[in-house]
């Protein structure tokens, strides 16, 4: 396989979309249902603006998208096989190979 500069670009900006906290836990909580950005700024404590610019990185990299409903947005994850490359994740940081291997 050939090196393709713009394939890993892509990766990588997908990957540094994951790359905070509060947008692991936002991808989390929309894998259990949608949200409008007041209930994620609620179970953040974070003002509004800072939880709006998290989700514009998500939805910028193509892992949510959301819907205007009169004066709320609400949030979606279009991708929950996210989810498996989380549970990779999780994997690691138990430090099982054999769960390592299991997971991924």
């Amino acid at each position: 396989m050939a090196y393709n500069q713009k394939h890993f670009v892509e990766r990588a900006r997908i990957i540094k979309a994951l790359g905070h906290p509060v947008r692991l836990f936002f991808i989390e909580e929309l894998a259990r249902q949608e949200r409008c950005v007041c209930e994620l700024t609620e179970m953040v404590g974070f003002d509004m603006s800072t939880v709006s610019k998290h989700l514009s990185v998500l939805k910028n990299a193509g892992l949510v998208i959301d819907d205007k409903r009169g004066n709320q947005v609400f949030y979606q994850l279009t991708t929950p096989c996210i989810l498996n490359f989380f549970g990779c994740v999780e994997a690691v940081l138990n430090g099982d190979p054999a769960t390592t291997n299991d997971a991924c």
